[in-house]
């Protein structure tokens, strides 16, 4: 069982001090971040890939820190509007938080109602982390450039490029930065 915390940087256009939210998230997390993707689809197909090597047990909690919920389509194929939906498909014991200041919509818009009754059970909003949710094994940050200003990118990469390289020097070939698209 694992948990992962999934940050999408879109999360901080609208949000008080930005830079300060991200660094508190971060250090609640207590894990350093294990990849950079500029797509968020991105980051399924990494997570899958620490699944199958072994790199990561099956995960039971994805902490989504978005704007967007992700599940806007039931489209066979990940995309950045649908990839909480293909996660929560590929492992159905996988629960999802969605942290959100205020919600823009809701997955029951955009899945069908039978999807959705499945799904629901495992998926839920909030402007805080459950005190119940565990630490995360593993940190993907998306960049989301073509949603975030470059001035907010800029600022918010700061620090997270400043924890991936100290995890890289503390222990060679652990944390990476490698970027998708």
């Amino acid at each position: 069982m694992s948990s992962i915390l999934d940050i999408d940087l879109d999360y901080f256009n609208l949000t008080e001090n930005p830079v300060q939210r991200l660094a508190k998230l971060l250090s609640w997390a207590e894990c350093p971040v294990s990849f950079l993707v500029d797509n968020h689809h991105e980051s399924l197909r990494r997570w899958k890939t620490y699944v199958k090597k072994g790199r990561l047990p099956e995960p039971r909690h994805i902490l989504h820190v978005d704007e967007h919920h992700d599940m806007m389509d039931e489209k066979r194929t990940p995309n950045i509007a649908n990839f909480i939906y293909h996660a929560m498909c590929t492992w159905p014991k996988v629960r999802v938080h969605w942290l959100v200041e205020e919600p823009i919509d809701s997955p029951a818009m955009w899945l069908s109602d039978v999807t959705w009754k499945v799904l629901s059970k495992r998926f839920t909003c909030g402007p805080y982390v459950p005190p119940e949710w565990p630490k995360p094994q593993l940190v993907s940050v998306c960049t989301s450039p073509q949603f975030v200003p470059v001035c907010l990118l800029k600022e918010l990469l700061a620090p997270i490029e400043k924890l991936v390289i100290a995890e890289q020097d503390a222990q060679p070939g652990r944390a990476k930065r490698r970027r998708a698209g």
